[in-house]
């Protein structure tokens, strides 16, 4: 295990176990099944940053779990109970506690499916130059942040690792995937943001946009699968400080992106170290994220 001098999980490390790293995720292959590890890590602009955030990892794993048990649909997890794990993990459990979880190997549709509210980021910056959202034609009047007359499906190909993902629209994602499966997606995307939309604005918080991800499991049943309604997948914003016109601070990695963008950060690697001030207020803004909506302490 790798941390770094804020006790930030870097990299995960498990010998004789085949793995996989991701921006954020370590996964280990264990033949019948998957370790899924969340680090500390912390990207920006697809650049993955040097130093770590503490308890990033645990927020972004306990939440997935949180909103999991919530929905009650089908998914990937088997355990995230570290002693119920195999034995070859057991002399590493303190260290995957809290920050990992077992999950079954499931083929992984190859579009990530996101699901928007509200109109803003890089949805606001289409609409306010050609009237669109992926391409899709929206009603004029939209403000920035405003909330959406319907839920939008827009979903992204998945891009290779320091890659950009693209914005198709739906007859595109028919192409990659055929019609029934990109029917249930868009059915399952915005079915599960609109529930867990609901639950948060009675929590305070306002969910403004949302990527899930989905397998096929071996009966060819569509599972929810990988991260789910997490700071680093979506959009948060606290319901006090929302006003239509202007984006209100999120609890998410907004803040080390706006503060990348006043250091005049290039959007290309390596990234800079950030200082320990902010990596102080990104902790404090994802803790704030779980515990507002998992309603107790961070475990």
């Amino acid at each position: 295990m790798k941390y770094d001098k804020n006790h930030a999980l870097l990299e995960c490390a498990i010998p004789g176990l085949p793995h996989k790293s991701g921006k954020v995720r370590d996964v280990f292959d264990l033949g019948d099944s998957l370790l899924m590890v969340v680090t500390d890590r912390i990207s920006a602009f697809d650049v993955i940053l040097p130093c770590g955030v503490p308890d990033k990892g645990k927020v972004l794993n306990q939440l997935s779990l949180f909103w999991l048990e919530f929905f009650g649909v089908k998914n990937h997890l088997i355990t995230a109970n570290v002693d119920e794990y195999p034995e070859v993990l057991q002399p590493y459990k303190e260290d995957l506690r809290g920050r990992s979880m077992l999950v079954k190997k499931v083929k992984m549709v190859e579009v990530e499916c996101i699901a928007r509210g509200y109109l803003t980021g890089s949805g606001w910056k289409e609409y306010r130059a050609k009237g669109t959202v992926n391409g899709e034609k929206l009603r004029p009047g939209y403000d920035n942040a405003a909330k959406l007359d319907e839920v939008l499906f827009t979903p992204t190909t998945k891009a290779a690792l320091g890659d950009h993902d693209e914005a198709i629209n739906y007859e595109e994602t028919v192409k990659l995937v055929g019609e029934a499966t990109a029917s249930k997606l868009r059915e399952a995307t915005i079915g599960l943001y609109t529930k867990a939309a609901d639950y948060a604005r009675a929590h305070g918080i306002i969910i403004a946009d949302t990527k899930f991800e989905f397998g096929l499991d071996a009966d060819g049943s569509l599972i929810l699968a990988d991260e789910v309604l997490t700071p680093d997948s979506s959009r948060f914003w606290p319901e006090d400080s929302y006003r239509v016109g202007s984006n209100p601070p999120s609890l998410d990695k907004q803040y080390v992106r706006d503060y990348l963008d006043e250091i005049k950060f290039n959007h290309q690697p390596p990234g800079p170290v950030l200082p320990d001030e902010v990596i102080a207020r990104t902790r404090e803004i994802y803790i704030k994220a779980y515990e507002n909506l998992a309603g107790k302490e961070l475990a």
